[in-house]
């Protein structure tokens, strides 16, 4: 089995390596991740600068690929490129992600949008993430990663369908189970604070918190406020089937004067 690893914290960051190192007992790993940290890049893509790539190196043995691109770049050129002339990837996994990756942040996520590129190019994909910033210990999220790869793979995901995986921050033996949950829609009360630089020029940092979180388990934040793994199945269809029926019926056509 051949993974390919990616993220979005950079390809120095201690929860890309944990998750390499748990997968690599049970498949060959191949790394390819930016070079610096491209947290809340979403789906971006380099198209207007040229994307080079160092070959990275840990304790004298070869490691990875970093790229000056994206998450989603990485993935691309993993695929179109740097493994072209070698056996593609069976899975795809992008993590282990510091801090959680629910609800909206889903839309933002660097992190998920290497998973997306990935089941764009019909690889079996997820991204996994620990909700935390503070003191992280991945190793839970990495034992999880591995056990569930075998599963993952046996199960018959829909063309285009991935799954967004997020760990709760507590030890392995607090973890109560797995729950398959629905991305959640709880808003962000966001904030820009105003500061200045040792020029006097005024600078601005986006800080914000959620509010009026889900408290079913059936969405992602619930769960994992309950010590629960949230597997949220996602898809890049970005269609609201619900409202064709009545937009078709609607006639817009007939409402506009050409």
């Amino acid at each position: 089995m051949r993974a390919l690893l990616t993220n979005d914290d950079g390809i120095n960051a201690p929860g890309l390596a944990a998750l390499a190192t748990a997968i690599a007992e049970i498949a060959e790993v191949v790394i390819v991740a930016p070079l610096t940290e491209m947290s809340a890049v979403g789906h971006a893509i380099t198209l207007s600068d040229p994307l080079k790539v160092i070959e990275v190196n840990k304790n004298g043995a070869p490691y990875g690929y970093g790229v000056n691109g994206t998450p989603a770049d990485c993935v691309k050129l993993a695929y179109w490129a740097l493994l072209k002339d070698q056996p593609k990837p069976d899975v795809l996994i992008s993590g282990i992600n510091l801090g959680s990756n629910t609800g909206i942040n889903t839309i933002y996520s660097g992190t998920v949008s290497a998973a997306t590129e990935g089941a764009i190019l019909g690889i079996p994909s997820f991204a996994i993430s620990l909700t935390t910033f503070v003191n992280p210990d991945f190793s839970p999220a990495a034992t999880f990663a591995a056990k569930f790869l075998a599963p993952f793979l046996q199960f018959n995901c829909p063309r285009g369908v991935f799954f967004n995986i997020n760990v709760p921050a507590v030890p392995l033996h607090q973890i109560r189970g797995i729950k398959i949950t629905q991305q959640g829609m709880a808003a962000y009360e966001e904030k820009y604070h105003v500061r200045k630089d040792p020029f006097n020029r005024k600078y601005y940092w986006l800080t914000g918190a959620k509010k009026n979180v889900e408290t079913d388990l059936n969405y992602d934040d619930a769960a994992i406020n309950n010590n629960y793994i949230s597997i949220t199945p996602i898809h890049y269809n970005l269609t609201y089937f619900e409202l064709l029926d009545e937009l078709n019926n609607y006639h817009f056509d007939d409402k506009i004067e050409w």
